[in-house]
């Protein structure tokens, strides 16, 4: 290869359209503007993930079933490709590459990420499943130069569960606010509700229990009750039977629509009265920032972790308990009622653009001084 630009290796498993590989994917775009050559290393991505690579990214596909059994090739990739540094992204991609570094004898600088406070996403499980997955962290991450969490509640949560100090685990903001983000903002919405003049609450994500999109639709019914309102959710997920019967039963449903995952969501979120985020867990969630970004304002679950440090402890919007519809409905109200000025509301979440994440992922990579 003539390239002689330093390489870095990002190494994933695409699940689907998530926030994860939407952040990685912004993050190789801003790399490759920095001068880096970037190598996409995929234990698994279809077609339509690999058409939002950014043009200059060289996908890898590793062509595995599942991220464990993609090891021999990604060890066969690092010994002949021989990148400068290795970005892991999600728990199991970093534990098989560190085993994978183990293995080639030339290991590259390599950095985990993790978007997630896992001790939350695992309250109520079983005991010993979590006895395990902890039992591994301490195990693998040790095997790593630096670990990224993408908010300090996932810091926190990381050095309890290793106890790995401040030096090994650093905090680097998602990559959120690009400069696409306002141009793709003014494109019109695919949706017929946005053209009239009806409020509209509108939650994004997965439609699953981390989620907790049932806790939004109780907030919500209790609010349409007393003013003409109506109720978006985009995203996908097993959880969408479920959603719509609830919907039918609180008789909210000719205002709820459920329109799927939408690859630019941002003219959806920069035409809604309000955005609501009413999750269990979090790591930094990437919408209710790009929602501060567009100006909208924003209602939110005090979860861990991620809202109280983006919304300045309620300072930019309302935190309200888990589980709680009453206290969302009335905050959702309130926040209706007088909204922040969408210039206030951009202030909260300034630290989070492109060039910032990208300089704090170099310096974890060992390609910028601290």
């Amino acid at each position: 290869m003539n390239d002689h630009r330093p390489r870095i290796a990002i190494f994933i498993s695409f699940s689907g359209q998530g926030g994860v590989e939407r952040m990685v994917t912004q993050l190789a775009g801003g790399l490759l503007a920095r001068g880096y050559a970037v190598d996409m290393v995929a234990a698994k991505m279809d077609e339509e993930q690999a058409v939002r690579l950014p043009d200059g990214v060289r996908l890898i596909q590793l062509g595995a079933a599942h991220t464990w059994t993609s090891l021999p090739g990604l060890v066969r990739y690092l010994r002949r490709e021989r990148p400068d540094a290795l970005l892991a992204a999600k728990d199991r991609a970093i534990r098989v590459a560190v085993l994978a570094r183990l293995l080639t004898g030339q290991p590259p600088h390599l950095a985990g990420r993790l978007g997630t406070t896992v001790s939350a996403a695992l309250e109520g499980g079983s005991p010993l499943k979590r006895r395990i997955w902890y039992g591994g962290m301490r195990l693998f991450f040790r095997g790593t130069d630096r670990l990224v969490a993408v908010s300090e509640g996932v810091a926190k949560d990381i050095r309890r569960i290793t106890g790995l100090g401040d030096d090994r685990v650093v905090v680097v903001r998602n990559p959120v606010i690009t400069p696409e983000m306002t141009p793709r903002a003014t494109e019109s919405p695919s949706h017929p509700w946005f053209a009239e003049p009806t409020p509209i609450i509108l939650g994004a994500g997965r439609l699953t229990r981390q989620k907790d999109f049932p806790t939004l639709l109780h907030a919500f019914a209790a609010v349409r009750r007393e003013r003409p309102c109506r109720l978006v959710i985009l995203g996908e997920g097993r959880g969408r039977p479920a959603l719509e019967a609830l919907a039918r039963e609180l008789g909210v449903a000719a205002d709820v629509d459920l329109p799927g995952f939408q690859p630019n969501p941002y003219p959806f979120i920069t035409r809604a009265a309000l955005f609501v985020l009413s999750s269990r867990w979090e790591g930094s969630p990437n919408v209710l920032t790009e929602a501060l970004a567009l100006g909208t304002p924003v209602v939110a679950t005090d979860c861990p972790s991620g809202p109280r440090e983006i919304l300045k402890g309620g300072h930019y919007g309302p935190l309200v308990p888990m589980g709680d519809d009453a206290a969302m409905a009335e905050a959702m109200k309130r926040t209706l009622d007088a909204p922040l000025d969408a210039t206030e509301l951009k202030e909260a979440v300034s630290e989070y653009t492109l060039n910032a994440s990208t300089e704090g992922y170099l310096r974890a990579l060992g390609l910028l001084d601290s």
